[in-house]
């Protein structure tokens, strides 16, 4: 396979970490792109931290697992930063996109992050 593409959505049932990893995929497949999209939740109910995922190839995908070494993070809810890990996994020349009014420096200081390209938008 190809080089592969592993992303990782944090969020809280019912922010759209879901839907915006589905939409993501269908977008891709229309560029000709092999992906997988798919949620990552238990029984909680709406509100409690989930996790989506999406892997990209310009090959068909053949892993049917979890994503572990994501290398872009997209955090719809900073809220969830210090609760949960959402840098486990990432590479140093990972991705880390946060949704927050905060500066990337604000959150590489509150997650103590070097190295990791940071982004923040306040959407």
């Amino acid at each position: 396979m190809g080089k592969l593409l592993e992303i990782r959505w944090h969020g809280r049932g019912g922010q759209g970490a879901k839907t915006g990893a589905l939409l993501l995929g269908e977008v891709l497949v229309t560029t000709g792109k092999f992906m997988q999209a798919f949620p990552d939740y238990g029984p909680e109910r709406m509100g409690a931290p989930m996790r989506a995922y999406n892997r990209v190839s310009d090959e068909p995908i053949t892993i049917h697992s979890g994503v572990t070494n994501p290398e872009v993070v997209v955090v719809l809810d900073a809220t969830l930063l210090g609760k949960v890990d959402v840098t486990a996994g990432l590479p140093e020349d990972g991705v880390l996109i946060v949704n927050t009014q905060k500066s990337p420096a604000e959150i590489r200081k509150q997650l103590g992050l070097s190295g990791r390209k940071v982004f923040t938008i306040d959407a």
